[in-house]
Order: structure tokens, then C-alpha cells, then sequence
């Protein structure tokens, strides 16, 4: 029986080592656009985002039966990160900190994973519209930053974005 045991969690770990060693960048590239830290240098507010998310997925990893790996610990990552986001409000030099955590967070999910409105709606448990409205929101925060001008300020007219 121990031999059974221990083979099964030997089994486990190497599975998980190779979940970790194929999406391990893309994940920390993911939480440090979402902590708002720099790109290229240390992240330990990402780091320790995305340990906790791996370590969340690790415990339920033989539960999973099926489910994709990476999409549950981008879930994991998305909750705790929404969870926290008081943490992550001051600005700290990267890509996206101009923006407030939650159109971060909508922002990252949405365009740079590439998940649908409808699920990123349901994973934070927001109206689908809402998310749309924040998408866009931060959408024409970054062009505008980007540019170095202040944002439009909102119109009654076609394409205006609504709180």
C-alpha cells in the first residue's frame, strides 16, 4: 500500500513539475501585469501571487479530471488577485499600474489571455456589461497614456463609456 501511495504522489509531482515548467513564464508574465510591477526585473509581489496560485492548484491537482490545469490556476491567480487588490493599488513602474486593479485585472483576463466577457464575468462575479464597460475603460486609459494625453472625458455621443 505505501508503495502504491508513494508511486501515485511520485506520479503527481513530476505531472505537476511539467504543468509548472511549460506555463510558469506565461503565468508570471501574467501576475506582474497585474501587481503592476516592472517587466524584466524582481517581482516579488507577482512571484508570491503566482506561488500561491500554483500552490492552490497543487492541492486540488488531483481533483482536477480534466479541467485544464492553466485555466485553473489563472483562476486561482484572477480570484486572489481580486481578493487583494487594496494591495496592489499604488503605482510601481510597470505596464498597466496607471490603471485601477480591478480594469487591470479585467484587462489582463480579457486581452491578454484571451478569455471570453462572459467568463470573466462569472469568474468575478460581475454583470457582463460591467465588464465590458471596464474593458473599454481601461482600453482608452492605455491609448491615452500612451499617447501622453489625458483621457476624453466622457459624451453623451456614440462610443462613450459609462460607469
Amino acid at each position: 500500500m505505501r508503495k502504491r501511495r508513494s508511486a501515485r504522489e511520485c506520479r503527481r509531482a513530476r505531472e505537476f513539475e511539467a504543468f509548472v515548467a511549460g506555463a510558469a513564464g506565461r503565468l508570471l508574465h501574467t501576475a506582474t501585469l497585474l501587481t503592476g510591477e516592472p517587466s524584466g526585473g524582481p517581482a516579488p509581489a507577482a512571484e508570491e501571487l503566482l506561488t500561491l496560485a500554483l500552490s492552490r492548484t497543487y492541492a486540488s491537482w488531483d481533483r482536477l479530471r480534466g479541467e485544464d490545469p492553466y485555466d485553473r490556476t489563472r483562476q486561482e491567480l484572477a480570484g486572489h488577485f481580486a481578493r487583494t487588490a487594496r494591495r496592489h493599488r499604488r503605482p510601481r513602474g510597470g505596464l498597466l499600474d496607471r490603471l485601477p486593479p480591478q480594469e487591470r485585472l479585467i484587462l489582463v483576463l480579457r486581452l491578454y489571455e484571451g478569455v471570453a466577457e462572459e467568463q470573466t464575468a462569472a469568474l468575478l462575479d460581475l454583470p457582463a456589461e460591467r465588464v465590458h464597460t471596464l474593458c473599454l475603460r481601461a482600453v482608452t486609459e492605455m491609448r491615452s497614456t500612451r499617447r501622453g494625453t489625458a483621457p476624453p472625458a466622457a459624451s453623451s455621443g456614440a462610443g462613450a463609456v459609462t460607469p
